[in-house]
């Protein structure tokens, strides 16, 4: 059977798709979109969707990315991460009991702590945006100045990257969250390890792959 994907790149499930393309694992990816998008989800040739019964029969949940690993049904896009970087090994994945437990805890922290407020970013904060709302913007990028504080000390202390002193799925699960804060510039500027690092992870080429894929699916 393989590893099969399930959701759109414009979702979380970026976050599986990347590491796939990082090491190198053949997998199929089926393109559910979310059925809030969609202007009529219920219409006969309407695509396939998260509030489709073949999908709900897949994630009851009704939520993207979900995956079929030969039989092994996962939901939550930082469990999956995990969970392939575990199986594959290499050096995306955690050596030891430790690095399984910093790796858990940094991807944990960045979707409590900080995607929230990051997610307020990308959707409130451009001027050109439909939703924009300065105020719920600047709330948010308020709120996500201590935690850039935070990881910009870890990735001082830490050789550049959350784990190990190597690009790891820490990174991935990170950068993922810390990409939608990317319209508030400022919150970069200021914390010059984090701004670096997010750099060196979005110029790796299976970051680039996926993103090409993502920018070529309709909005």
């Amino acid at each position: 059977m393989g590893l099969k994907i399930y959701g759109v790149l414009r979702s979380r499930a970026t976050r599986p798709v990347w590491l796939a393309k990082e090491l190198g694992l053949p997998f199929e990816r089926v393109p559910v979109i979310q059925a809030y998008r969609l202007a009529e989800p219920e219409a006969p040739d309407a695509p396939l969707h998260t509030a489709s019964p073949a999908f709900r029969a897949v994630n009851p949940n009704g939520l993207v990315p979900s995956i079929d690993d030969d039989g092994l049904v996962l939901h939550e896009s930082l469990a999956i991460t995990l969970y392939l970087a575990c199986k594959h090994g290499g050096p995306l994945a955690p050596r030891d009991a430790a690095e399984t437990g910093l790796m858990a805890m940094w991807s944990l922290w960045a979707a409590t702590r900080c995607e929230p407020h990051a997610l307020t970013v990308l959707q409130r904060f451009p001027a050109t945006s439909k939703d924009h709302d300065p105020v719920a913007a600047a709330a948010a990028v308020e709120a996500l100045r201590e935690p850039f504080g935070v990881l910009d000390a870890a990735l001082r202390d830490g050789g550049g990257f959350a784990v190990g002193g190597r690009f790891t799925v820490a990174d991935i699960n990170l950068a993922e969250v810390f990409r939608y804060a990317q319209p508030a510039a400022e919150l970069f500027t200021a914390r010059p390890h984090v701004q670096r690092w997010l750099a060196a992870c979005q110029s790796r080429p299976a970051f680039q792959e996926m993103m090409a894929e993502r920018e070529a699916e309709p909005l």
